[in-house]
């Protein structure tokens, strides 16, 4: 069975690639989830973050936005302590600001999903990369996302996190065409891949 070549022989890793990377993500929890996680990410490999996730989930409250939002020095300082996250003050400020922003944008658009899915016009884009060496880091649409979440209050999105953010929350699909996943995803169809903006 063919995957990305990105995916190599960690368990985990192939586990994420075929069931998660790349299926549309409408849910506001899944997709705060993912940017933070991605935020977290700058520098690292997803494979470390990957392996941390479970830890990350614990120790961010599941991803509940309202709590992270009401974080505290003494939350801040309990969370450089736990050696099962990445522990960068930077990223975990960021986690609280983006947090606050995030409800924000629930309150203005009525939901997350509905702001971010304009990015791609609430639909799936499909590439055709033969190779993983011609999947870029960035697009237009990535871009434009970076330029529209910092506008709000967010930070660590830059045009890379962002991109990498569209790949795993189905906004754009970017397995190889070679790799059995891509058939799949496509054939599918995913219900769920076109959202009302």
């Amino acid at each position: 069975m063919k995957r990305c070549k990105w995916v190599g022989d960690d368990a985990l890793m192939k586990q994420y690639h075929d069931e998660e990377w790349g299926v549309p993500v409408h849910d506001d929890t899944k997709l705060f989830e993912f940017i933070i996680l991605d935020g977290f990410q700058a520098g690292l490999s997803w494979r470390t973050i990957l392996h941390k996730r479970d830890n990350f989930r614990k120790a961010l409250d599941y991803f509940d936005a309202d709590e992270i939002a009401d974080y505290n020095e003494k939350k801040i300082q309990e969370l450089l302590n736990n050696n099962g996250i990445v522990r960068n003050k930077l990223k975990i400020k960021a986690c609280i600001t983006n947090a606050q922003a995030f409800l924000k944008i629930q309150m203005q658009y009525g939901s997350f999903d509905r702001y971010i899915w304009q990015f791609t016009e609430g639909r799936t884009i499909t590439n055709q990369w033969q190779k993983h060496e011609d999947i870029p880091v960035t697009s237009k649409e990535s871009d434009a996302m970076s330029k529209g979440l910092k506008s709000k209050g967010f930070s660590f999105v830059g045009s890379t996190i962002c991109y990498a953010f569209m790949q795993a929350a189905g906004m754009v699909n970017d397995h190889t065409t070679d790799c059995f996943r891509y058939g799949e995803l496509l054939s599918e169809g995913h219900k769920e891949s076109h959202c009302k903006i």
